[in-house]
């Protein structure tokens, strides 16, 4: 019961519902829909193909919608990496090897697909099976090898035939300079006197580089010496899904530049902040069909709370003791108690920043309190407390950076104080690879907003050194039973992590994700459910060692009728170690008061340097239109808002 408390007390089981246009999709002709695995599946892969071409389809949609660079770290998953493909298809486009590593095996295993990693020399690639064996590919270097036969070659086949060549030519293993020099050699053609496998991979240019240029034969030559071998699953995430909700008042823009946000503000810049696709290093790009001028873009979301009846009840999360003015301001009902909205900011793509923007009249002895919650709601941190009357601006960065979703609690109190404005804006990252560009000639968009839905995320860090830079697995109130809370790792030989979940509205589904240590063959999680506060749980899955790091994939839980909480347990038995790195758990609801309304789509771009604009208004929620480009675009924004 103590988990239906917790729900009252976050205002969840009372208060009016949230209008809301839900799961936005904007796609064009021109560009593969990744915004969930579903829509990934769909624009790549086809029931006819064979496993191979499967491998083939996966490797090259990874190597299409993630550049070789410094990693994004959100301090949440294993590593503080980024190991969603879906997330980083959307969110980011760039990342390195290991985690390009972890995006084919889990897209390969979403499929019915055997993958596996390797840590070689300075690099980490995945192998699919297929066929009776195993085969290599490099999405983050973009390669792989064939063999005389045409088949793809394996990791161990490459190290055998670089192995063969060092052991032919002594003098040249683990040595960079003489390798560099051979490639060079006879006009940057001596690469072909190398081993026939990397001689005939049709990746090389005429040089022995790969397509970006940073990488070559002579590297190629170090990477497979076979000094580092060794097997290694780098696991991976998954859950995170594309949901673009819009309410009355709401605004999103997204970019196809930046003006130099990131991700991993204060520290290293990745090159492809100033990258421009078909150039340098990002040259090969366009060759995987990038449309983008370039690969990081900044985009706006910004709310500005309607305070007129209707749309200020239903666009809250919860209202209490408050009422609309005619006028457009908000007031308290009764003055002798406090009155308090609480509003959610759900966003598809992570914060960077944020401010609020308030303007109050506060009456004597009154005040304006602001909170903030980074955990569903179920804590609160005090933001500030407004005494005197006016506009002012409120930095919201420190709290949002890096989150995808938050709330904010404002309570009024004090006769004559009275709410006349609130705005909320923040600065947003998204990839542009994946946004829906157009090409000259005539586009096809295609606009829908096929389901009513919202999502409540449980997902935090195990890493309590994390706490400041992200909301840690320890702040959505687990219960712990003998586990310890750093790595969420098994004390002893039985014990329990055990998450509630609450949603606004009735829940539809359960979807459940897990980043598991295991290393002996007899540690084990068993994954269960509970949807009558814990007096009863079915199993869902389990996870067995041995492995230094793995994620299994688990089948959606479909939650029953007019349920909106439920327990997400998972009970371990140890051998050795067992740990859950990350836990992630996605419950999908159907928005109370979600309704469709037109969507007003305004893309904007140039042509020949000139201005041009297109807005069009969905009325419906499944349709399609065209965009006729005369001349080559250049992309700028596309921006998605109701048509109010």
């Amino acid at each position: 019961m103590r988990y239906l408390f917790l729900a009252a007390l976050c205002g969840l089981m009372s208060g009016p519902a949230s209008a809301v246009v839900s799961r936005v999709s904007v796609v064009s002709d021109q560009v593969a829909d990744v915004s969930s695995l579903a829509g990934w599946k769909h624009s790549y892969l086809r029931d006819t193909m064979t496993d191979e071409q499967k491998a083939m389809a996966i490797w090259k949609s990874v190597v299409a919608h993630q550049y070789q660079d410094a990693p994004p770290s959100e301090y949440l998953q294993y590593e503080g990496l980024v190991l969603d493909p879906i997330k980083m298809f959307n969110v980011y486009g760039y990342s390195f090897c290991g985690v390009a590593s972890s995006e084919v095996q889990c897209l390969a295993r979403y499929v019915g697909l055997e993958a596996r990693g390797w840590t070689i020399r300075a690099h980490v690639v995945p192998e699919i099976f297929y066929g009776g064996g195993w085969h290599m590919f490099d999405a983050s270097l973009v390669n792989y090898f064939t063999r005389e036969d045409g088949s793809v070659a394996s990791v161990e086949d490459i190290v055998a035939a670089v192995k063969a060549w060092h052991a032919a030519n002594p003098g040249y293993l683990g040595n960079n300079e003489k390798l560099s020099a051979f490639q060079r050699q006879d006009g940057w053609t001596g690469w072909h006197r190398g081993p026939r496998l990397l001689t005939t991979c049709p990746f090389y240019d005429a040089g022995g580089w790969w397509p970006a240029g940073t990488h070559g034969w002579s590297s190629t030559m170090q990477e497979y010496d076979g000094s580092t071998l060794f097997p290694y699953s780098s696991g991976f995430s998954q859950g995170y899904q594309v949901n673009i909700q819009l309410r009355p008042g709401e605004r999103l823009v997204r970019n196809w530049s930046n003006k130099g946000l990131h991700v991993n503000a204060g520290g290293d810049a990745p090159g492809c902040l100033t990258g421009v696709s078909g150039r340098d290093s990002m040259r090969s790009t366009p060759r995987f069909g990038d449309l983008a001028p370039g690969r990081i873009g900044n985009g706006t979301l910004s709310f500005d709370l309607p305070l007129r009846a209707p749309d200020f009840a239903e666009t809250c999360l919860a209202v209490d003791n408050l009422a609309t003015e005619p006028a457009g301001s908000v007031t308290l009902k009764d003055a002798a108690r406090p009155g308090s909205l609480v509003l959610r900011m759900p966003s598809s793509y992570v914060y960077l920043t944020g401010s609020l923007a308030l303007d109050a009249d506060v009456g004597a002895g009154g005040g304006v309190a602001l909170a903030f919650s980074e955990n569903n709601g179920l804590d609160w941190q005090p933001l500030a407390d407004v005494t005197e009357s006016g506009a002012r601006t409120i930095d919201l960065t420190a709290q949002v950076l890096r989150r995808y979703d938050y709330r904010l609690r404002v309570t009024l109190r004090g006769q004559g104080t009275m709410l006349k404005g609130l705005r909320l804006s923040h600065d947003i990252q998204h990839s542009q690879r994946p946004l829906p560009a157009l090409a000259q000639g005539q586009n096809t968009i295609h606009f829908a907003s096929p389901a009513q839905e919202g999502t409540i995320t449980v997902e935090g860090s195990t890493s309590p050194g994390n706490r400041g830079k992200q909301v840690l697995a320890t702040d959505f109130h687990p219960t712990l039973e003998a586990v310890e809370p750093e790595f969420l790792r098994l004390k002893e030989g039985a014990g329990s992590v055990t998450f509630p979940v609450t949603t606004p509205g009735d829940m539809t589904r359960l979807r459940i994700n897990g980043f598991y240590r295991a290393r002996d063959a007899k540690d084990t999680w068993e994954i269960e459910v509970s949807f009558d506060d814990g007096k009863t749980y079915a199993p869902v899955g389990s996870v067995h060692g041995p492995t230094v790091a793995m994620t299994t994939n688990l089948p959606d839980v479909p939650a029953p009728p007019h349920t909106r909480s439920a327990l997400v347990r998972w009970r371990g038995t140890q051998r050795n170690t067992l740990c859950l790195f990350n836990a992630r758990i996605d419950a999908d609801y159907a928005e109370p008061a979600g309704r469709f309304e037109p969507v007003r789509i305004t893309y904007r771009w140039t042509e020949d340097g000139q201005p041009k604009e297109d807005v069009h208004i969905a009325k419906t929620a499944d349709e399609t239109y065209t965009i006729a480009c005369p001349a080559v675009p250049t992309m700028r924004s596309i921006t998605l808002e109701l048509a109010r």
